[in-house]
């Protein structure tokens, strides 16, 4: 038999990406970092970016060079439009892709909003050992993605598998020594 694993915090960092919000109409990003202190995880840091590829990079560029953060989730831009440019500011920064998140995210968007779902561009990579996962901006999407992919995947305790276990291999590949 085997033993109970006990529940390890994460550090996350809640990334909103918008043109018009602030922290007071930022509502996304507040269920996001309501949802992490609810389940217990720790939030390192909370901020807002504009649309704009140098500016989001710049940030994750910052996060994911702190020992403070492990997890890095966006909230915004990740639509069709013009100013929607997440998926083009993080992609080429994703060591690996996660495309998984993306595909599970729209299953379980599938039957509340039916094909709409088809105009999000949700996705999922690892960068510096760090985890990045991007979500769509409105309060729904945030909990749909917490509430049902990250919140069970970010959970030490969660079987058969979970992000929290393999945490510490993600850089693994750094340290191998060539012979």
């Amino acid at each position: 038999m085997s033993e109970a694993r006990q529940f390890i915090p994460v550090r996350i960092a809640i990334l909103t990406i918008s043109d018009t919000r602030s922290l007071e109409t930022d509502v996304s990003g507040k269920t996001l970092a309501d949802r992490v202190a609810a389940a217990g995880h720790l939030l390192s840091a909370r901020k807002i970016v504009k649309d704009d590829i140098r500016s989001i990079r710049h940030v994750i560029r910052d996060w994911t060079g702190r020992s403070d953060i492990d997890a890095i989730i966006s909230t915004g831009g990740t639509g069709l439009t013009g100013n929607d440019v997440t998926v083009e500011a993080m992609r080429p920064l994703f060591e690996k892709e996660i495309e998984g998140f993306g595909t599970l995210f729209h299953m379980i968007s599938f039957p509340k909003i039916g094909t709409s779902t088809i105009q999000s561009r949700a996705c999922a990579g690892v960068m510096k050992g760090k985890y990045i996962f991007c979500l769509p901006g409105s309060p729904g999407a945030c909990k749909d993605g917490w509430d049902q992919i990250l919140q069970p995947q970010l959970d030490y305790t969660h079987k058969p598998c979970n992000f929290v276990e393999i945490m510490p291999r993600l850089q693994e590949h750094q340290q191998r020594k060539h012979s």
